[in-house]
């Protein structure tokens, strides 16, 4: 995989002092759809679950407009088939739609085949779904890393833009803490954002939202960013899902302890820290910072 490191057209502010705009990203998927509930909530059954996906995108939806926000939405293709009406919301409030696959699989568990198929078929029923293009990708898990870089052709042949599925992390499910922090290209043709992290004592630490983001305190993150912001002079890409503002979501029996505290940590906390951190920054869709014709 190519390291060159691809400043973001936006990064070249001529005022050195001018604040940097943030990418601000939601990855749209239910909360018995994470990966890690897949070994006790089978994709058959997924149906039979109660969905609360429409009414935590209408709140995630009011949060952004009341701080006048846009952001990119990585939605499932699954999702978008039986909520079109919801998907299309999102996109007449000015954000931008964007793929998260179909049935949030992990890249690393489909073969190349497979993968190729569940990124055009998400790819198509999006933009069906929406009437627009569908510029960007994010994999499930941030699974695409040193052992998949062939992923990245597939991407790119299937019409993508840019992806935004490399973690520079350790973390025990993912990460590629080798890859470079800011945008680059893994491929001619397709741009790699990576997940915020900020570089401490020799190691990259995540930044960019998530559990972390509800597991550590505010300030933390507040700090982080602004730290990126002020000594890389990037674009940090910050994430989330829209089960993270449901405390009242139902509880998933027979987890593991470790999945069950990352999954409901201080989920009660957490609109009240996005609206924090929609004040504290300046945000805008991942493909107006990032591509240059967008």
């Amino acid at each position: 995989m190519s390291t060159l490191a691809a400043t973001p057209p936006l990064a070249r502010a001529a005022d050195a002092t001018a604040p940097i705009v943030n990418a601000l990203s939601v990855d749209v998927e239910d909360y018995f759809q994470v990966s890690a509930f897949a070994p006790h909530i089978a994709r058959q059954a997924w149906d039979s679950y109660e969905c609360r996906v429409e009414r935590n995108v209408e709140r995630v939806l009011a949060l952004f407009a009341d701080a006048g926000a846009t952001a990119t939405f990585f939605t499932l293709g699954w999702i978008a088939e039986r909520y079109p009406a919801m998907v299309r919301r999102i996109a007449d409030a000015g954000h931008e739609i964007a793929s998260h696959g179909f049935g949030h699989e992990r890249a690393t568990a489909q073969g190349r085949d497979a993968f190729r198929a569940d990124i055009r078929l998400a790819k198509a029923i999006l933009e069906d779904v929406a009437g627009q293009e569908v510029r960007g990708y994010r994999a499930p898990s941030f699974s695409i890393g040193a052992s998949n870089p062939d992923a990245f052709d597939a991407i790119a042949e299937a019409g993508y833009r840019y992806s935004s599925s490399v973690y520079p992390i350790r973390h025990d499910h993912y990460g590629m803490p080798d890859a470079p922090r800011v945008a680059y290209e893994p491929r001619a043709g397709l741009l790699e954002i990576p997940v915020a992290t900020v570089r401490v004592l020799g190691r990259n630490w995540p930044a960019g939202g998530g559990g972390y983001f509800r597991l550590l305190p505010y300030a933390l993150s507040r700090w982080s960013l602004r730290r990126i912001n002020a000594r890389d002079r990037v674009p940090a890409m910050f994430y989330f899902h829209p089960w993270e503002v449901d405390p009242g979501q139902p509880r998933v029996d027979g987890i593991a302890a470790k999945t069950r505290f990352r999954h409901y940590v201080n989920l009660a906390r957490m609109a009240p820290r996005l609206s924090r951190l929609l004040r504290d920054f300046r945000w805008s869709r991942a493909d107006r910072l990032f591509l240059r014709d967008a």
